[in-house]
């Protein structure tokens, strides 16, 4: 009986022994591993990963991208616009032509033709010409008589025009504040663009702190487990000795039962821990990963005087200065609605070809050129107080912006002053909960011996266990909310990505 308990106990300690050993993985490079072995990151690795893998970063980085495109395309406004053109008219009724006399005898236009008249020779010759083209001309005083009433066409059936022309704005004054907001446009996404970075770092950050959390709780509970198994089978034995009662032998039976669902739900909970750091990181959730490292290691960092960031500075908070961006494209909105009272000076250059023709005789067609280049100038007078109210609204813009950076200042401070105050709560709390595990461990230490020699029993060494996996809980849990308020405000500083000038730097980390 004794043999086959020991058996059983010692099958679920291989159990949790197990599924604890993936968390036990030795740091390996990645490029010496296989697709189905399990790849051990440090922190450092995994910004690095999400940095080249984040779908926000990705986002931003092309949201820069579009950005400088469209300052491109601003600027582009400085070069000649060039243009060219072509036309086909077919003429379906030709205009008529009248011409009256210059005689002073019929000021109405009823006498001789005068000078026109004497025309008539000429305009019989053209007359036959274009009969022979099937087009006769009518002459004027021929077929109405002297009636200055009577016209001809003029004109051809065919009309062919091509050519090219090109503008260039000289002074516009508008155009310039608009090329500054192009790049002040420009700015604002890279800045956006850091600030999905610092968001990006701070989830990672967050995350992969969440897994040492889980990993340390699974820690525990698995100590807890096989103190659980190590006491059932001391009671076991001294149960078959009858020097235990059944009572004892029953509780520590219901102790190992108990403590194996915490075990379970622990392991559970370091899976999905590793699952939301995978998500942050932006790599495939089926690849196999640990982290490397505990939350121990940390520890060194909650000793460090944090009332020397009393009053930390703000300069570098990415939304104050994507606001600093707004409110500098709004000045720059400003003067450009009041430039469009000034006025605007152009350069213009055409040059093009026309052919009129009665055929479709290509090769024959005779080509006139006609071009000119000229000044333009624009002077606005009136446009009904458009650019006025649109002057008055980009104010209004700029007074509405200026209270949100000075509601947003305040709301920033309130959190960094809540971000030290639980650096520092945690900083009592761990050194609270490190005595208390020393003297848990002792307690426990103690009620263990005294059980084994029998002065003892196992309602003690399970209150000792009990205040001893509390007290590992809590001294685990002051670590954490440490490096999550810290990691916090680290981004509300927002000193990552700034180089040594306090420019903005995306590949400075």
């Amino acid at each position: 009986m004794i043999k086959k308990r020991l058996i059983m106990a010692a099958a679920l300690m291989g159990i949790v022994t197990v599924a604890s050993g993936q968390y036990r993985t030795d740091s390996v490079p990645v490029e010496a591993q296989s697709d189905t072995s399990t790849v051990v990151i440090t922190l450092d690795d995994a910004l690095k990963i999400a940095l080249s893998e984040n779908v926000a970063v990705k986002v931003a980085d092309k949201e820069i991208e579009r950005s400088q495109y469209a300052k491109k395309g601003t600027y582009s406004s400085l070069f000649p616009q060039v243009s060219g053109s072509g036309s086909y008219q077919r003429t379906i009724k030709k205009q008529i032509m009248y011409m009256d006399s210059d005689s002073g005898d019929d000021e109405e236009g009823g006498g001789s033709f005068g000078m026109l008249s004497s025309l008539a020779p000429y305009f019989v010759r053209i007359n036959e010409l274009s009969a022979m083209q099937g087009m006769p001309l009518i002459i004027p005083g021929e077929s109405e008589g002297s009636d200055s009433n009577s016209g001809f066409s003029v004109g051809r059936w065919n009309t062919y025009n091509y050519g090219v022309s090109a503008t260039l704005p000289l002074v516009n004054a508008q155009l310039w504040e608009s090329l500054r907001i192009s790049g002040q446009a420009v700015d604002l996404a890279v800045e956006k663009a850091r600030s999905s970075r610092l968001d990006m770092v701070t989830q990672v950050k967050q995350a992969y702190y969440a897994v040492l959390l889980a990993k340390e709780a699974f820690y525990v509970y698995k100590e807890v487990y096989e103190n659980a198994v190590e006491n059932f089978v001391q009671t076991e034995r001294r149960y078959n000795a009858e020097k235990a009662s059944e009572l004892e032998y029953t509780r520590a039976k219901s102790v190992v039962a108990g403590a194996i669902p915490n075990v379970y739900n622990a392991e559970s909970s370091v899976m999905l821990a590793l699952w939301q750091l995978k998500a942050v990181m932006g790599v495939d959730l089926s690849r196999n990963i640990d982290v490397a490292g505990a939350l121990d290691d940390y520890s060194t960092q909650m000793f460090r005087d944090i009332h020397d960031n009393d009053d930390p500075s703000l300069d570098y908070n990415t939304t104050l200065r994507q606001l600093e961006i707004q409110a500098d494209q709004l000045a720059s909105t400003v003067r450009m609605y009041k430039a469009a009272y000034l006025p605007t000076l152009s350069a213009a250059f055409s040059y093009s070809m026309i052919a009129m023709t009665n055929d479709f005789k290509f090769s024959e067609y005779k080509w006139s050129p006609y071009s000119y280049v000229g000044l333009s100038l624009n002077i606005p007078i009136f446009t009904g107080f458009k650019r006025h109210y649109d002057v008055q609204q980009t104010k209004v813009q700029a007074v509405e912006l200026d209270l949100q950076r000075i509601e947003t200042e305040r709301q920033l401070k309130i959190a960094i002053r809540q971000y030290l105050n639980t650096m520092e709560t945690s900083m009592n709390s761990y050194n609270a909960a490190t005595e208390a595990v020393g003297l848990a461990r002792k307690a426990y230490d103690i009620a263990a011996k005294s059980y084994k020699i029998g002065k003892g029993t196992i309602t003690e060494m399970n209150d000792a266990q009990l205040t001893l996996t509390q007290a590992s809980l809590q001294q685990s849990q002051a670590v954490y909310n440490f490096i999550v308020a810290k990691s916090n405000l680290e981004k509300t500083l927002g000193y990552d990505f700034i180089d040594d000038n306090g420019q903005t730097d995306l590949d400075n980390m």
